[in-house]
């Protein structure tokens, strides 16, 4: 079943809880769910809406995009929001993410602090700009070579709209799959379908303070099946040209 079209029920099946007490509530959202109601048709589903039918009310602290799988963190009590939101606000929470990119960088590890501006133009990318923009840092880490592809780390320590996908794009290496950011590769270069369908983004994990208990946390999203299959797929298309790098 198609649950980007499908109904509420596709999409409750499809969510894996990988945390819950009294003050959280961590989930793995599967891509093409929203995080949030769509402003121009409030009928979708979205995975904030799902879990208040099954938790009670929830504050939201962060998001993913919509084609972006992974580990999302809600508080569960006003307290518990307001103290991760100062932990958000304070950059102490650790966020990696995975991803498949074009091309093959040449270099094993990189800190992008570039400015970034959100919604420029018709189809509201986020773009580097030194000038206007505001302040954001991506690390990227290289764990794997392929012959034109690659697989990556990311750890933003600052959370614009897109900025994984902006910087990505900045350094020359867009996600698979994502029209948004691959209009500058030849048109040849961006069908990717066939490798994965959506932009090859995944929030791998979140390390934080739990609000009550003070202990440092980590919870970690597993992939998802597409994601594991693109990997697969890049895995045996050029089984002899990857490099692990530590």
């Amino acid at each position: 079943m198609d649950k980007t079209t499908g109904g509420h029920a596709a999409w409750e099946a499809a969510i894996q809880v990988l945390w819950l007490d009294e003050e959280l509530l961590a989930v793995n959202k599967p891509a093409g769910l929203l995080t949030l109601p769509d402003g121009y048709d409030p009928t979708k589903p979205y995975l904030v809406g799902l879990l208040e039918e099954r938790f009670g009310r929830l504050w939201v602290v962060h998001r993913l995009d919509r084609h972006t799988s992974g580990v999302l963190v809600l508080a569960r009590t006003a307290e518990a929001h307001r103290c991760l939101n100062i932990q958000f606000e304070r950059r102490l929470i650790e966020k990696v993410y995975h991803a498949l990119v074009h091309g093959s960088p040449t270099w094993d590890r990189r800190v992008v602090d570039q400015p970034l501006r959100a919604n420029v133009g018709r189809r509201h990318r986020t773009i580097v700009d030194p000038e206007r923009g505001k302040p954001a840092r991506t690390d990227f880490r290289v764990l794997e070579r392929f012959d034109r592809y690659a697989f990556l780390e990311a750890r933003p320590h600052t959370g614009r709209p897109h900025q994984i996908r902006a910087h990505l794009t900045w350094l020359g290496h867009p996600l698979i799959s994502d029209p948004l950011y691959t209009y500058l590769l030849e048109p040849s270069e961006r069908h990717t379908e066939s490798i994965i369908a959506r932009p090859a983004l995944h929030a791998l994990s979140l390390t934080f303070q739990h609000p009550g208990s003070g202990e440092s946390m980590t919870i970690e999203a597993p992939y998802p099946e597409d994601f594991r299959n693109a990997l697969r797929i890049l895995r045996g298309r050029h089984g002899d040209h990857f490099t692990l790098t530590r």
